[in-house]
């Protein structure tokens, strides 16, 4: 990245931000203008001016479904941190970036500087190695120093994941290089037609520092177990062996269907890789929106759960609430791939009867004994096949979807990388580096909003893309920070994630800056289905106020903390009013030739997507370290 250097702190930052400042000019890069997308642009109209009250009201008018498809482990800038108008990394110098210049140690102990690089196809980008974002890493990367998270240890804290001491190893420098790569349209062109047609939120972030599971839990009760802590002192997160207890801040698995789990009827699948587990995470009971949802008839559904000593301990008031308000159920789904066998690229089924595609910690669920243990809420965990059948026979009703893939894909397509052990260690459509291919989970998310937009379903709902943690991977925004978890590290909020909303009635082209976390979906749930927030349920409040009388605040659930986004800002109030046309299905839908196939193949990039990256725009060049490698651990570098 820059010359070699044997100074250290402020004097090295202030020498490389003088060298990366210097570059020259960058190759330019010519675009073919998205016409459909101006087209829809210039179709200017006035906006009216709505209460709060009247866009709720239109908002639960038209928006009958909210679809949430949910990938995993990708930071904001990783993927959108050169998308025009965000908030990303080239909208401020670099020597006042957050983070932007961070030290990393070569392999003959001596330090240079390392900025942010940009990696395509030629780079192999769909295919890379998974890096550490358990909590303690991603609290250690962001490094908070009184109070202000500095974003200035991705790089080093990888590399020292691998060499802890002494001189690096090239594996482990090439950990840390990682860190800092970021993607573009020409390697994930689907997610910025998205996000040039419709809606980018640019300051969502991961409500827990943490991996995967924390996220998967906090989408559907906008906390990880804040509340039960407060409830259970004996259960915190450190007081239990193996690292279990809440708030969950980290993959253990869930306890139902797991070894230990003594449940003989209807046992929870498990995947085959995780079979054995013996130390899962604790049964959690703490309110989530698969309750809340069931609204008016919480305490009926509540009377089939088979343990409900142990699993409604901390939602038996909660339970009674919701069944005095009242209301009707509103329908929920968890469709995650592998849950059971749908096709054959699932894998076979192992002994225990699961799938070779099951990702046994990303199913949020499935941890809720009140859900695992009553066949009433167990009814809305699916596979991913199951999803694309119900679109088909229009058997949804009103309410929220969420959808997710795995270690394999439904479609039977190969990885971009066909060397070594890549070409059959990237199967995966979730997204999740070390094991899906960034262009193979585009094409299943592809084919999830075609399949949407082709249904009945497109003229009343909303389809949120977003993803569960920041993988670890360089962001530039600092989190605000919220709490503080029982081993006194930073727990809300992480680094930003991506987020798209898509809609007929949605905003067209446009950049939606207000805050929020994986909270914010859970709101977004809350104010189109009446629902009552999760943080105003007696059991949570009840926990909140212990919080607060031992000077924790703002713990729990954030879905009625008016400073989290209820991501209504980025619908378009004039298309809720009618005084405009809600946008087409047609708008929303990929070429399915380009689903099918890998879009390297077919030439499709930035240049046909129409979008010009701010690096480009800029005129910076592009340095990719010398030695980089996007797969330092799948397919190591050969010794000389």
């Amino acid at each position: 990245m820059t010359k070699r250097s044997r100074l250290t702190g402020a004097a090295a930052i202030t020498v490389a931000a003088s060298q990366f400042a210097a570059h020259a000019a960058a190759p330019t890069l010519k675009v073919t203008p998205d016409t459909t997308m101006l087209r829809m642009k210039s179709a200017v109209h006035r906006e009216p001016a709505l209460s709060q009250t009247k866009l709720l009201a239109l908002m639960r008018k038209n928006v009958k479904y909210v679809f949430v498809i949910y990938q995993e482990n990708r930071s904001f800038d990783s993927y959108f941190g050169t998308f025009p108008g965000a908030d990303g990394l080239f909208s401020q110098p670099g020597n006042i970036t957050p983070g932007f210049n961070q030290l990393i140690l070569n392999t003959d102990g001596s330090t240079s500087l390392i900025h942010p690089f940009r990696i395509g196809p030629a780079q192999q980008a769909a295919d890379t190695d998974d890096i550490d974002h358990s909590h303690g890493s991603i609290v250690a990367k962001i490094n908070v120093q009184d109070g202000r998270p500095l974003m200035n240890r991705f790089a080093f804290t990888e590399e020292r994941r691998f060499s802890p001491t002494g001189n690096p190893s090239l594996r482990a420098k090439q950990m840390g290089e990682l860190a800092m790569a970021y993607e573009d349209g020409d390697t994930i062109p689907f997610l910025w037609r998205y996000a040039n047609r419709f809606v980018l939120c640019d300051h969502i972030f991961q409500q827990i520092t943490g991996p995967s599971t924390p996220g998967n839990l906090a989408i559907i009760a906008a906390q990880t177990g804040v509340t039960q802590w407060m409830l259970h002192p004996n259960e915190a997160k450190g007081k239990l062996s193996g690292g279990r207890g809440v708030p969950v801040t980290d993959d253990h698995n869930p306890f139902w269907g797991s070894a230990v789990d003594t449940t003989t009827k209807n046992r929870m699948p498990y995947a085959k890789y995780d079979s054995r587990d013996k130390n899962p995470q604790i049964n959690l009971t703490f309110a989530s929106l698969p309750l809340s949802l069931a609204r008016g008839t919480a305490a009926s559904s509540a009377k089939h759960d088979a343990l409900p000593g142990e699993d409604l301990r901390d939602v038996a008031d909660d339970i009674k609430a919701l069944q005095k308000h009242g209301g009707s159920a509103i329908d929920w789904g968890w469709f995650e791939e592998g849950f059971d066998q749908e096709s054959p690229s699932e894998g076979p089924l192992d002994a225990s009867g699961a799938t070779a595609s099951y990702v046994t910690h990303h199913n949020g669920p499935q941890y809720f004994g009140y859900i695992a243990n009553n066949p009433v809420m167990r009814k809305h965990l699916h596979g991913l096949d199951d999803f694309y059948k119900a679109l088909s026979a229009h058997s949804l009703a009103r309410g929220i979807f969420y959808v997710k893939g795995g270690y394999l894909n439904n479609m039977g397509m190969k990885p971009e990388c066909q060397t070594g052990r890549a070409a059959t260690s990237f199967l995966g459509d979730d997204d999740h580096p070390g094991y899906s291919d960034s262009r193979i989970s585009e094409s299943m998310l592809g084919e999830t909003v075609n399949r949407i937009a082709a249904s009945p379903y497109w003229k009343h709902c909303a389809i949120v893309i977003t993803w569960d943690d920041s993988e670890g991977d360089y962001d530039s925004v600092p989190p605000p920070g919220i709490t503080r978890g029982p081993d006194g590290q930073r727990l809300t909020d992480g680094p930003r994630v991506p987020f798209l909303v898509i809609s007929p009635y949605s905003r067209v082209n446009y950049v939606d800056h207000e805050v929020g976390n994986q909270g914010s979906v859970v709101r977004l749930a809350d104010e189109l289905f009446s629902l009552t927030p999760l943080a105003k349920l007696p059991d949570e409040e009840r926990g909140l106020t212990i919080g607060l009388k031992q000077g924790l605040k703002n713990e729990g659930p954030t879905d009625a903390n008016p400073l989290v986004s209820g991501l209504l800002n980025a619908f378009d109030p004039a298309r809720l009013a009618g005084t405009a046309a809600p946008l087409p299905a047609s708008y929303a839908m990929i070429p399915q030739s380009l689903i099918e196939t890998q879009p390297s193949e077919l030439h499709y990039g930035l240049r046909q997507v129409g979008v010009l990256p701010t690096d480009y725009a800029k005129g910076i060049v592009n340095r990719i370290p010398a030695d980089f490698n996007p797969r330092p651990e799948t397919n190591p570098t050969p010794s000389k």
